[in-house]
């Protein structure tokens, strides 16, 4: 692949301003960088809309900061006229009639969207290898898993493919692939951006979310894509910000803590030290670094809140997928709708999808909902209350962002976890608490990276980027790019 995609947004807007470079450059790099994909990261392609976008833009002016970057979308965003299916075969075929609010945003401030990426079907699952066109692999050894739901765009920016794509996080379906990937990794506040156009799977948890390069870069996107949105009734009607200040002022706020049942837990003595090291140059840095009591019994519970909120509200929300509208259609002599619904998503799920949707709904069942879902509601209460507790001691969260290295594909396992493992779920925080989050890359562990998570207050982002910069110049690691093994 060629390099110029693997810079920065902010470097390659320098090069577009003063003319060593045009959008019609980079985007022809970026398409036969998608061309040379050996990872398994794409879907649908957009590539003669792409250069038709990129030869229309003839100058590129010092406050367009975004203009004439090519970019990767998640394939649960709505594109208008490029198929989009979630990964999953239900939707094979269904092409929008219109674009998500974020894709429209980013499109007038003249990005240029090259395809869309692979991802865990529908949203759901952490490994990316749930696609209906396969795995996505881990480009760093191709026998591990990438890390999901956002596998495909997660690796495209790690290959080098584009300096910026598009994901979403419901669990920790950014910061998660972030930190198996050596990338930044960022889910705003919730209400923050319009999920307008983002396939729902668990709206209360959901969140548009993207990677980048680096730390200042999620900032300018923050504040393309940031603000209200009318057909979103749950996007915030409060002022954004203008995020890149925070990075370039420095304005931050002084107290880092972390979960001393988290730190103790670590399995891996590598990503202990490196965790134990950076605590120690961020209080060298001047920042007071805080250990805190939390609940080990609300994090025990972390695991089974998540999946009882996250499949029930996926079964209602996809309730549409029927098979009718999009998707196969059911071979045979069907007589009614139950049994054309039967087929179509016998055919068009996979058997997580099915397990999901089965879990969602048994909760949901009238004799079961006080006993699952209500006290799951009221667990998610509880873990959202501890923590904010923990914010009135402290500024940000910090925490390992994966615990040990990317597991085998071969060695994947479709059985339930029958522990609660909170470590691998402590990203999920912030999806209950709609908190700001970002992962960043820590060190590597048999050349195998991972990452540090940070998380802040609600609608404090800003500070959030602030104090993630400063991580970013401890750790000396940023605009990281691999090649497939």
């Amino acid at each position: 692949m060629s390099n110029l995609n693997s810079l920065s947004i902010h470097e390659l807007h320098k090069r577009l301003v003063s003319g060593e470079i045009t959008a019609l450059d980079l985007t022809k790099e970026a398409i036969e960088n998608c061309k040379s994909d050996s990872c398994n990261c794409l879907e649908a392609t957009c590539y003669e809309e792409a250069l038709k976008k990129a030869k229309s833009i003839t100058e590129v002016k010092e406050d367009e900061i975004l203009k004439g970057i090519p970019y990767l979308a998640k394939d649960n965003y709505s594109t208008k006229g490029v198929e989009t299916t979630a990964s999953s075969n239900i939707l094979n075929g269904y092409v929008p009639l219109f674009d998500a609010t974020v894709i429209s945003k980013l499109n007038r401030r003249g990005m240029i969207l090259i395809g869309k990426t692979s991802m865990d079907e529908l949203a759901m699952g952490g490994t990316g290898t749930t696609s209906h066109k396969g795995a996505t692999l881990n480009p760093y050894d191709k026998e591990r898993i990438s890390g999901g739901s956002s596998s495909g765009s997660a690796v495209s920016i790690a290959l080098g493919m584009v300096p910026f794509t598009l994901g979403s996080d419901t669990g920790d379906s950014v910061r998660k692939p972030a930190s198996y990937n050596q990338v930044v990794g960022f889910k705003p506040t919730w209400g923050r951006v319009s999920r307008y156009g983002l396939f729902p799977f668990a709206p209360s948890l959901d969140c548009p979310s993207y990677f980048t390069r680096n730390v200042l870069d999620s900032a300018y996107i923050l504040s393309a894509i940031a603000g209200h949105d009318e057909k979103d009734m749950s996007s915030s009607r409060r002022k954004k910000d203008v995020y890149e200040k925070f990075v370039k002022h420095h304005r931050t706020l002084p107290k880092v803590g972390y979960f001393k049942a988290v730190k103790d837990s670590i399995p891996s003595s590598k990503v202990r030290r490196a965790f134990d090291d950076l605590l120690k140059k961020i209080e060298k840095a001047g920042y007071q670094v805080i250990a805190y009591d939390y609940p080990i019994e609300l994090l025990n519970a972390l695991y089974p809140t998540y999946m009882i909120i996250s499949c029930a509200e996926a079964t209602s929300n996809n309730a549409n997928l029927d098979g009718i509208r999009f998707g196969p259609k059911p071979q045979g002599d069907i007589k009614t709708y139950s049994e054309y619904m039967l087929e179509a998503r016998t055919a068009g799920f996979s058997d997580l999808i099915k397990r999901r949707f089965v879990i969602g709904s048994f909760s949901l069942l009238s004799e079961n909902v006080y006993e699952m879902f209500s006290r799951a509601q009221k667990a998610r209460r509880m873990i959202v209350d501890n923590l904010n507790k923990f914010f009135d001691k402290a500024d940000y969260f910090i925490t390992p962002a994966s615990f040990s290295k990317p597991k085998k594909i071969n060695e994947l396992s479709a059985a339930w976890s029958k522990t609660s493992d909170f470590l691998e779920n402590i990203m999920t925080l912030a999806n209950f608490g709609g908190n700001p989050s970002i992962t960043l890359p820590l060190g590597e562990e048999d050349s195998l990276p991972f990452g540090v998570n940070i998380t802040g207050r609600i609608f404090e982002d800003g500070s959030l980027f602030a104090f993630a910069s400063d991580v970013e110049k401890i750790t000396g690691i940023k605009d990281v790019t691999v090649r497939c093994r």
